[in-house]
């Protein structure tokens, strides 16, 4: 199924998976952000009224989608790179994490609207460094050759000069695939993560951890 065959998320499950995207930004990534100064003035313009989230909206009903189809393909195949299937779970496209950063992208809030240049260049780059290195474009490349351009931008602390804007650009979809990616009930599966589940009885917490902190259960 391809991308533009796949259902959109909701615009309740959009919402949601900003906060969780937002909570999932690295320090350093959050220290950039402050240090940009990118949102001055932003909370002073306005947005316009959030989404009613008791409505059923259609893509771009809340805000156009900006994305084209071949941003879209250089974004799933990257989020496929972050986030690849394996024994743990789907890849990051198969749960709809390319929807959502289409969706963030093209949101009119503040965060968003800051990063969307960042991420625009980014694909662009992605897409002009594949070229030029083996004349097609990002996603047309194969494992390895995925594997020489991303290495190049996978760490900003160590990337060389050249490539210090688009590390900062990898790192920004890095946190937003993983942002994404463990909102999901697949994500929740791949940690461990059961969530809050149903208990017939609650016999208190284990013994074992009573021990470790060295306290004893005295409510029956």
């Amino acid at each position: 199924m391809n991308n533009e065959s796949r259902p959109r998320l909701s615009r309740r499950e959009v919402l949601k998976w900003f906060a969780a995207a937002s909570a999932a930004m690295s320090v350093s990534e959050l220290e950039l952000f402050a240090q940009s100064g990118t949102t001055a003035g932003l909370a002073s313009k306005g947005y316009g009224t959030d989404p009613n989230l008791m409505k059923d909206y259609k893509p771009g009903d809340a805000w156009p989608l900006i994305l084209d189809a071949k941003e879209r393909t250089t974004v799933k195949t990257l989020c496929d790179i972050l986030i690849p299937a394996d024994d743990l779970g789907p890849a990051a496209s198969a749960v709809g994490v390319p929807e959502f950063i289409d969706e963030w992208v093209s949101a009119p809030y503040p965060i968003q609207t800051a990063d969307r240049p960042m991420i625009l260049e980014g694909l662009a780059w992605l897409d002009a460094e594949a070229q030029k290195r083996f004349q097609k474009d990002f996603a047309a490349l194969d494992a390895a050759q995925h594997r020489a351009i991303c290495d190049e931008i996978c760490n900003r602390e160590t990337a060389a000069a050249e490539f210090k804007r688009p590390a900062q650009f990898f790192l920004k979809m890095r946190s937003l695939s993983a942002g994404g990616y463990f909102s999901t009930p697949d994500g929740w599966k791949a940690i461990g993560y059961v969530g809050n589940m149903p208990l017939a009885s609650f016999d208190g917490p284990p013994k074992e951890v009573l021990e470790k902190l060295g306290l004893e259960q005295t409510v029956k």
